[in-house]
């Protein structure tokens, strides 16, 4: 089944979700990746200078990686298509506007969305109000 690309209707139907437990992003040269693949990073990107990880915090800590910042992790439940337009530029605007920073994640079914742990609360709250349509475009 093909994803949403109505942004109306995207926005109408995403619930967030907030997931269990904290996240941290720390980096690894590419060579090492090997070697860390064990800690069960929850996202993975090659950069020009080194492998970024997406890591449970409790792995980072174990690992001796910094496990700052701490980050909560949102996941949309609605699924976008990779094509939809304005999705991301809506809920970041929301988030924004509430001064909340946020780190998107665009997987094959669903966005994610990575805020600070004290934030995240707030997150969901206002993009809750966003889906409801209380928030403007």
């Amino acid at each position: 089944m093909p994803g949403i690309t109505d942004l109306k209707l995207l926005i109408s139907s995403m619930k967030p979700n907030l997931i269990e437990g904290e996240f941290v992003y720390c980096t690894v040269p590419a060579s090492a990746l090997a070697d860390q693949i064990h800690l069960k990073p929850i996202g993975m990107f090659q950069e020009k200078e080194g492998m970024t990880l997406i890591l449970p915090i409790e792995a980072a800590r174990q690992a001796g990686f910094p496990i700052e910042p701490a980050m909560r992790m949102i996941t949309l439940d609605v699924h976008s298509s990779l094509e939809a337009v304005g999705l991301t530029a809506a809920f970041a605007t929301a988030l924004g506007n509430e001064g909340i920073s946020a780190n998107v994640i665009a997987a094959y079914y669903h966005d994610h969305i990575l805020v600070p742990a004290a934030d995240a609360e707030r997150a969901v709250a206002a993009l809750k109000v966003l889906a409801a349509g209380q928030y403007p475009l």
